[in-house]
């Protein structure tokens, strides 16, 4: 073996260690936090305690408290701030795609048989798909369009099903569906980027100055974490993507991905429920009964 192919071998290796291990302590941290908000007691009489509940682990009891006001100054000094997570499962999971399928962009990205594009091509229309479809979900987000949340999924799941489409008119099936993940990811790195954090790090400046808090931060920041949480299992079935060639090469792939995604959407949302102790078990039975007819419709009209 060559010492360069032996060397990218090595990379992917950590690379895809790294983003796995990464992805797992941020998917951790968006499902932790969420379902603790879900599940605080808001029913405090408070005016600085906004809930508070109590947990369990490896035999210890712990008090959760979500403060109304600003903990005293020498806790603002050593807060533990998650974004390390997000940050790193992003750069690593970048790397990849120029590691894997960049740097291979002939084999793995073009499709002849659809379009006969250049390989430098391919990758500009990737890496332009990721800032495009950024820019536009953050516009939506900022628009009056987020104040209405029917209509928010609708032009979001037209978009989703209008890109898995067109981009399997351009790439290889397997780039394709791994691109759809990208840009789902990318928006979720976005989010935590340019606006969870930079609002954490404003209201934490006016806490030291002891300024009043701007809650549309808080609003804000919490709206693009609840974006997160109900993409997470959608990303997760595409990062594994590679391991059910019978969806990925399947001629309506497209197709069967915008229905998982409607269908993790459900799961996700039957979890947030129950979070605030609202059990409805239709919401889940109907989730498990569309993945089982979808299983079947694949079968039916499988390839020949």
């Amino acid at each position: 073996m060559d010492f360069l192919p032996y060397i990218m071998k090595w990379l992917e290796l950590v690379l895809r260690w790294g983003h796995v291990l990464f992805s797992i302590l941020w998917v951790g941290n968006s499902f932790l936090f969420n379902y603790l908000d879900n599940k605080l007691n808001k029913s405090v009489s408070s005016s600085t305690i906004d809930g508070e509940g109590y947990l369990m682990h490896s035999g210890y009891f712990y008090k959760l408290t979500r403060l109304k006001k600003s903990p005293p100054v020498n806790y603002l000094k050593s807060l533990v701030i998650f974004k390390w997570q997000s940050y790193l499962t992003f750069v690593t999971g970048i790397l990849l795609l120029f590691v894997i399928y960049y740097y291979n962009s002939e084999i793995l990205m073009v499709n002849k048989k659809v379009l006969e594009i250049l390989p430098i091509y391919a990758i500009l229309i990737s890496i332009f798909s990721l800032f495009f479809y950024w820019m536009i979900y953050d516009l939506l987000c900022k628009s009056s369009i987020i104040k209405n949340n029917t209509l928010f999924i609708l032009i979001a799941f037209s978009l989703l099903l209008l890109t898995s489409f067109g981009l399997t008119k351009i790439f290889t099936p397997k780039f394709a569906f791994l691109s759809v993940g990208l840009i789902l990811a990318t928006n979720m790195f976005g989010n935590v980027f340019t606006v969870i954090i930079p609002n954490q790090m404003n209201i934490i400046k006016s806490s030291l100055k002891n300024k009043k808090i701007d809650s549309s931060l808080s609003i804000a920041a919490k709206q693009r974490s609840i974006h997160n949480n109900y993409s997470t299992f959608l990303v997760l079935f595409i990062m594994l993507s590679g391991h059910y060639s019978f969806i990925v090469y399947h001629k309506y792939n497209w197709l069967i991905l915008c229905s998982i995604a409607i269908i993790s959407v459900i799961a996700r949302h039957y979890f947030n429920l129950r979070g605030r102790k609202v059990i409805n078990n239709s919401i889940l039975i109907t989730s498990i009964l569309a993945f089982i007819f979808l299983a079947f419709l694949i079968f039916v009209f499988k390839p020949q």
